[in-house]
């Protein structure tokens, strides 16, 4: 009888360690391109408030048919704030600048694109194509850029967007794609 108790509070110290363990996994996201998928998980103890406002555009839709507006081989791909008729997207208040919070910008890593300010992120991101430490806290400006996620699978598609053919068309849109690579959806997996 002893052994069959002890048995059970084995058991469930197990199952409550799983249930521990299954409620810390990060979330992960799935953005559906016109070029293929990309899994994404997001960094949500490191940087809770740019994984809350990705996860908040995310689940409104908002990322839905925008485009990979500005694409550099060797460096980095930008979206998730205008349309393919380069439309801009209006979006919720800037949020705060999570760029100390020890994640590098190294190739497969989602960041949070913003302006000179410091904390004037909102809905844009890139993904790094390669190690740009030049992007870390303290670079570029002394705050620098607020890693938040990392690609988990689908980097071979994000080297095909990375290396379109693109134009410059004026200053807020250079080394945009020719034909817009399309953000058909992002949903939240777990």
């Amino acid at each position: 009888m002893l052994k069959n108790l002890l048995n059970t509070v084995v058991m469930l110290l197990l199952m409550a360690g799983i249930a521990c363990a299954e409620e810390k996994m990060n979330p992960v996201v799935v953005m559906e391109t016109s070029l293929g998928a990309i899994k994404i998980e997001l960094f949500e103890k490191e940087a809770p408030i740019s994984t809350k406002n990705f996860l908040g555009y995310t689940k409104s839709g908002f990322y839905n048919d925008t485009i990979f507006h500005r694409v550099i081989p060797g460096f980095m791909a930008q979206g998730g704030g205008f349309t393919a008729d380069r439309k801009q997207k209006p979006t919720k208040a800037a949020i705060k600048n999570e760029a100390a919070n020890g994640l590098k910008n190294d190739r497969g890593t989602l960041a949070m694109a913003r302006t000179s300010a410091p904390d004037s992120a909102t809905a844009q991101f890139f993904i790094n194509v390669v190690n740009n430490n030049m992007l870390n806290r303290p670079n570029p400006d002394g705050a620098g850029y607020a890693v938040f996620g990392k690609v988990l699978e689908g980097m071979d598609v994000v080297d095909k967007i990375v290396n379109v053919k693109t134009q410059n068309q004026n200053m807020v849109f250079q080394n945009m794609p020719e034909t817009p690579i399309i953000i058909k959806s992002v949903k939240v997996l777990k």
